[in-house]
């Protein structure tokens, strides 16, 4: 099964308001295994950085404007995608950041239902408690020492390991005992003889066998041919 692990950055927080996308991040996995075939792209937003988007991903107006704008890499994205499940967490902020750059070049949306929200997974398994990626990340122990900011890439690596832990984790007693053994063969299971048993009738049995035919009225196993 492929899906692909989405995040993106943007330049603020309304996507109807007229803020842009500046980054987008895609993991590819396989099985929810990483396959390494990543999508990464920085983008010219065209328009100017709000002062809280830099303090969070620390994307610069000089930094973007040699970067493509979104109509130079949405072939490349919508590639990548493909028709695959999108795992994205809070999904409803990047969705609408995507079809709002999707419309603006008169391409079709992204489909609502192709997303799966790790956010709300998280809430569904863990009611009550703080989901956010940072927060996520710290339950499940995943290795966050990289991120001093922001990042689209970074953090759908960083997604990829909480979307396995939310779907139940790395199961060891699903590896085969032999990759447990390092290749070894599986050591012969001793097993106590046992003597073949007898399957003819014996005398009384057939004795038996003759007395309970004779109460009964023609019985099949009297029956010639």
């Amino acid at each position: 099964m492929r899906e692909i692990v989405l995040d993106t950055e943007t330049t603020g927080l309304e996507a109807e308001g007229g803020d842009r996308l500046v980054e987008v991040g895609c993991i590819e996995l396989a099985h929810l295994v990483p396959t390494g075939n990543t999508f990464h792209r920085y983008i010219n937003p065209e328009r100017a950085m709000s002062a809280g988007a830099e303090s969070v991903h620390g994307l610069t107006d000089a930094f973007l404007s040699d970067k493509p704008v979104f109509a130079e890499v949405a072939g490349d994205f919508l590639d990548f995608i493909g028709d695959a499940p999108l795992v994205i967490h809070n999904a409803k902020f990047d969705m609408g950041f995507l079809n709002m750059e999707l419309r603006r070049l008169s391409l079709p949306e992204i489909a609502a239902d192709r997303a799966i929200d790790t956010l709300v997974l998280a809430r569904q398994r863990y009611p009550g408690a703080q989901a956010s990626l940072d927060a996520l990340c710290a339950r499940f122990g995943v290795d966050t020492s990289r991120r001093s900011l922001h990042g689209a890439l970074l953090d759908a690596e960083l997604l990829a390991e909480v979307y396995l832990e939310l779907r139940g984790g790395r199961q060891p007693g699903l590896v085969l005992d032999a990759q447990r053994a390092g290749g070894a063969a599986a050591a012969a299971v001793a097993r106590p003889h046992r003597p073949p048993r007898p399957h003819a009738p014996s005398a009384e049995e057939l004795a038996a066998h003759e007395a309970f035919l004779a109460k009964l009225s023609d019985p099949i196993w009297k029956r010639s041919g």
